[in-house]
């Protein structure tokens, strides 16, 4: 597998890195920089946007990310994704704040283009 065939959108469920382990949907878009590192892009529960940058080796996926909370706060984390195929992709998350007694968790799915139809 190559950081090109991860490319694309996919479907994301998660839970929280905390003791309720709360769960969240949600997508994630990866793309690649000049330098052929990942652009990630998540949106979760439809309202809440992170970013992230990282690199791909041996079907591991590190992302660096943040957000920016409600009330002005950043929060800063890394995940680590193992690429079970191009289309799956298996992790967990920490942030600097988060409760270090849990990890977060996270599994991507790949969203199938349709094709376009032609008349």
């Amino acid at each position: 597998m190559t950081v090109e065939d991860l490319v694309g959108r996919y479907n994301i469920i998660g839970s929280n890195q905390d003791e309720s382990k709360n769960t969240y949907k949600g997508t994630l878009s990866l793309t690649l920089d000049e330098n052929n590192r990942i652009v990630a892009k998540w949106l979760i529960n439809k309202e809440q946007e992170q970013f992230g940058v990282g690199f791909f080796k041996n079907n591991i996926l590190v992302i660096n990310f943040n957000y920016t909370s409600d009330d002005n706060t950043i929060y800063k984390g890394v995940v680590v994704y193992t690429c079970i195929s191009k289309n799956i992709l298996d992790g967990f998350w920490s942030e600097k704040y988060g409760n270090p007694l849990f990890l977060g968790e996270e599994r991507c799915f790949r969203i199938q283009e349709q094709p376009e139809l032609i008349n």
